[in-house]
């Protein structure tokens, strides 16, 4: 996720509010902005997602708020998962996939390491469940 995209939306996000265009107030914004910051990084400090993935949700937030932003990470979450399925589906590794994800919640964490492997191909693009968690949350589901 570029850098000039994400930073964007942030200024937008927060000119919208700062105008009273949005439906936010500048706290509410900022707030978005933090939390969409929050409930990312954990995943980004173990190397689950990218630095884009937590901009990426962060920026949204200042179009969101604090609430909306939360539902947009639940959703995205969701969306994650079944966008992992097609993925692996489509290359032929969803047996695979589920056992190594399946050893990784029965061994608290302990096959990370085989998992991140840079021989292994299970990484995918994950700013479209992101794009698809905002919209749904935008939407008021």
């Amino acid at each position: 996720m570029p850098n000039w995209l994400t930073l964007g939306i942030t200024l937008t996000g927060l000119a919208l509010a700062t105008a009273r265009l949005s439906g936010l107030s500048l706290g509410a914004a900022f707030a978005g902005f933090l939390l969409g910051l929050a409930v990312m990084l954990p995943g980004h400090l173990i190397g689950a997602t990218g630095a884009g993935d937590v901009k990426l949700l962060a920026a949204l937030g200042t179009l969101l708020g604090p609430r909306a932003v939360f539902f947009a990470f639940v959703y995205s979450a969701i969306a994650g998962g079944v966008l992992a399925v097609a993925v692996a589906m489509q290359r032929r590794t969803l047996e695979v996939t589920m056992e190594r994800t399946a050893m990784l919640v029965r061994s608290r964490g302990a096959n990370v390491g085989e998992i991140e492997r840079a021989t292994t191909n299970n990484r995918f693009a994950y700013a479209p469940a992101i794009a698809i968690g905002a919209l749904v949350a935008a939407l008021g589901f």
